[in-house]
């Protein structure tokens, strides 16, 4: 028998934690380059190539869970 916290399994606390904790974490890095392209005065380019080039990474993360979902991967 698994051990429970306030009636959930340390999978299912791992699971939540990881899909809307790094979530929250990858809007507040959004929110980081936005700002980091507005206090450089980056114009369109330049905000262009910060999101690009910054958030290419996460992209492949989305992708990578996207993946997991559609196939049925755990």
């Amino acid at each position: 028998m698994e051990a429970t916290v306030f009636g959930f399994t340390e999978s299912q606390i791992a699971e939540f934690g990881v899909t809307f904790g790094l979530g929250a974490f990858m809007l507040y890095m959004l929110f980081i380059i936005g700002e980091l392209a507005w206090r450089s005065k980056a114009g369109k380019l330049g905000t262009f190539a910060l999101f690009f080039v910054l958030a290419f990474g996460m992209l492949g993360f989305v992708a990578k869970s996207i993946i997991q979902k559609m196939w049925g991967i755990q």
